[in-house]
């Protein structure tokens, strides 16, 4: 079986109230980036381990239902403040009542989270770094670290980061980055929602130490560099239960495709269709195999010149004289 290994500092414990007729139930997930990721790996068939810290009592519980996932968890317990969130969803809308990132990372926990990190990456077929939920739960720069030791293994790494986290993985050098618009936005690698800036960003972010950059667009199609070729990829519009933890599943659908040696050709078609399954769920980072791989047939992948900028195929003075003489 494939595997993955996902760097997933601080996991937060999701506590979630929906509405029933008799009476509001209450949920309780595992949540964060790296799980969401996880859980769709799961899915898709791939051996996932996860690295993090998990802290105070939110981290005891949060050990216990990771494993109950199915997720091989490599973790330094201590205590402490652990990472929550509470939302009220009777209403249909997600509403934040509590938020709490956790507290940061001590120098010793953190290295003895690096040493599980590295150890796990380079017994696996992909590694995916993932951020904390919280901006001052660790340094920028364990990125880069782990993305040039890890690389330096001869394994893969694929970030979906972004400001400083972002610049210190692409220092370290990675396979795959994954990045939104409003990220880009606002790190000012772009000044507006243009796609010709989105490019060039895309391109500056390769030069900067990427193989291949997607950029998720919200409701607009994405977009994928990969060597000097810019693809737009376009999904089935879905009807929407929730958006959160769409682009997660596509980081997963990608990641899964790549852990398997398929083309990223292949990768981006399997992330789009796991994405839009994604948002007609309310669960984050779920989907069944099945309906992913029928919706793969629904995602168009084209060139950029050809879709966006509509020149078409290139023509050489030869055909322009011939289509001349012909008028």
């Amino acid at each position: 079986m494939s595997s993955v290994m996902i760097f997933a500092p601080s996991p937060v414990l999701t506590v979630t109230v929906e509405d029933h007729p008799e009476e509001p139930e209450v949920h309780i997930h595992a949540g964060g980036q790296g799980v969401w990721q996880a859980r769709m790996l799961l899915r898709m068939g791939i051996d996932v381990t996860m690295c993090c810290i998990l802290t105070g009592e939110t981290g005891r519980v949060l050990g216990h239902l990771l494993e109950d996932e199915g997720i091989t968890v490599r973790a330094i317990g201590r205590e402490g403040r652990g990472g929550a969130l509470v939302h009220d969803r009777r209403g249909g809308e997600r509403i934040k009542i509590v938020e709490s990132g956790g507290e940061p990372i001590s120098r010793h926990d953190l290295d003895e989270l690096y040493g599980l990190t590295l150890g796990s990456a380079l017994a696996s077929d992909l590694a995916i770094l993932s951020g904390p939920h919280s901006e001052s739960v660790l340094p920028p720069d364990v990125y880069r670290r782990l993305a040039a030791d890890i690389t330096t293994g001869g394994v893969r790494v694929a970030v979906d980061l972004a400001g400083d986290r972002l610049a210190a993985s692409l220092e370290g050098g990675v396979t795959l980055v994954k990045v939104s618009h409003e990220e880009l936005l606002a790190d000012g690698r772009i000044s507006a929602n243009d796609t010709d800036q989105i490019v060039d960003a895309m391109h500056e972010i390769r030069k900067q130490g990427a193989d291949t950059v997607i950029v998720t667009r919200s409701n607009d199609p994405l977009l994928m560099l990969s060597g000097d070729r810019v693809q737009v990829v376009t999904t089935p519009t879905m009807e929407v239960t929730d958006t959160a933890g769409a682009g997660d599943s596509l980081m997963a659908g990608v990641s899964a495709s790549l852990a398997r040696g398929e083309s990223i050709e292949d990768a981006i078609v399997l992330g789009a269709a796991a994405g839009a399954l994604n948002v007609t769920r309310h669960g984050l980072g779920t989907g069944d195999p099945e309906s992913i791989e029928r919706l793969r047939d629904l995602v168009e992948v084209r060139d950029y010149e050809e879709e966006v900028k509509g020149t078409g195929p290139s023509v050489t003075p030869d055909q322009l004289a011939d289509m001349a003489k012909e008028s």
